[in-house]
C-alpha cells in the first residue's frame, strides 16, 4: 500500500474505492474496506501487523466501500453515517450491490471466487455497521484524533474522516480525482456544501475516494467539474432538448479516465449523470 505518511496507508491501485488505514500507538484504524476479496483479507493482515484494527469506518454505503467488511468481521466495530446503516447492501439500488461485487472477480480478482460467500452466507453476518450517529463524530485512538464529519451530497450519509495528527482527510467520494464522477444518485447543492467544509479543514493529504492522492487545490477542481455537469444539463433544458436528446449530446468522457476496472462504463456513467440531473432541473428542482 503507498505510503502517504510514516502512519497513514492507502492503496489507489484497485477496482474499487481508495481502502486505506491510519497506525496508532492503540492499533489501526481502518477507513473503507476493499471490494475485491484477496486484497481485503491482504489488507486486512497488512493492518493487524501494525497492531489490533480499533475501527473500521465506512464513508459511505455504495458497495466498494463496504463490500470488505466481510472480511473484516471480528476485527473492531464498522462505524458509519446511520443512513450507511439504512442502505447497506439493499438489494433495489442500482447497479443490484451482491451482483455487482461478484461480477468484478473474473476480471479484477479472479483468486477472490474461492472465498467469495454464497448470498444467504454473506447477508447472515456482513459486516453491518455497529456504531452509528447523525451528525458528526470524534473518535480518539491511542494519540490519534480521528473526526467523522457529516459531508453529503454524493450520498446521503456521506462522511469525510479528518486526522489532525496526520494533516490527512479521507474525503471518500465527495473527491473523485482525476477520474470520472458519479453523480446520478446525488444533491448537488449538498456535495457543493460539502466541499466547502472540506476546505475548511487544516491538511496537507488528501485521500479522495477514487484516484491519486491530491491536495486541498484539488476541491477547486472538483467542485468546477460539479458545476460544469449541471450547466451543461440546464442549458439543454433550456434549449428544450428531450432527456433522450441531452443524453445524446451530453458527455464528459473526454475529460477525465474510468476508475480502475470500471473503463466499459464510461457510457453507462455518463447517460446516467445526464438523466439525473436532467429529471430534477426540468422538473424545476435543485440539482
Amino acid at each position: 500500500m503507498q505510503q502517504v505518511t510514516p502512519r497513514v496507508y492507502t492503496d489507489t491501485t484497485l477496482r474499487g474505492c481508495n481502502p486505506s488505514f491510519v497506525v496508532t500507538s492503540d492499533g489501526a484504524v481502518v477507513i473503507d474496506t476493499p471490494q475485491l476479496p484477496t486484497r481485503a483479507v491482504a489488507m486486512r493482515q497488512e493492518a493487524e501487523a501494525h497492531g489490533p484494527i480499533r475501527f473500521v469506518i465506512n464513508t459511505e454505503h455504495h458497495v466498494d466501500h463496504i463490500f470488505g467488511n466481510y472480511y473484516f468481521r471480528g476485527a473492531g466495530p464498522v462505524v458509519a453515517h446511520v443512513e450507511v446503516a439504512r442502505n447497506f447492501m439493499l438489494p433495489t439500488q442500482v447497479p443490484e450491490p451482491y451482483a455487482y461485487a461478484h461480477e468484478a472477480l473474473p476480471t479484477d480478482d479472479p483468486g477472490g471466487e474461492a472465498i467469495f460467500p454464497d448470498k444467504d452466507t454473506y447477508f447472515r453476518d456482513p459486516g453491518r455497521p455497529a456504531v452509528t450517529f447523525t451528525q458528526d463524530l470524534t473518535l480518539r485512538v491511542g494519540g490519534h484524533t480521528f473526526e467523522l464529519l457529516h459531508t453529503p451530497g454524493h450520498t446521503v450519509g456521506q462522511i469525510a474522516v479528518h486526522v489532525p495528527e496526520e494533516r490527512t482527510v479521507f474525503t471518500g467520494d465527495t473527491i473523485f480525482s482525476d477520474c470520472q464522477t458519479w453523480l446520478y444518485v446525488s444533491n448537488i447543492d449538498q456535495w457543493l456544501a460539502a466541499l466547502e467544509r472540506i476546505r475548511a479543514l487544516d491538511f496537507d493529504h488528501l485521500v479522495p475516494g477514487h484516484g491519486p492522492v491530491t491536495t486541498k487545490a484539488y476541491v477547486d477542481v472538483q467542485r468546477a467539474f460539479l458545476l460544469e455537469w449541471v450547466t451543461a444539463v440546464a442549458v439543454g433544458v433550456g434549449k428544450g432538448w428531450t432527456r433522450e436528446e441531452c443524453v445524446a449530446r451530453i458527455s464528459f468522457a473526454d475529460r477525465f479516465p474510468v476508475d480502475i476496472g470500471q473503463e466499459y462504463m464510461m457510457g453507462h456513467i455518463q447517460a446516467r449523470n445526464v438523466e439525473s440531473l436532467y429529471d430534477k432541473l426540468s422538473a424545476g428542482q435543485r440539482p
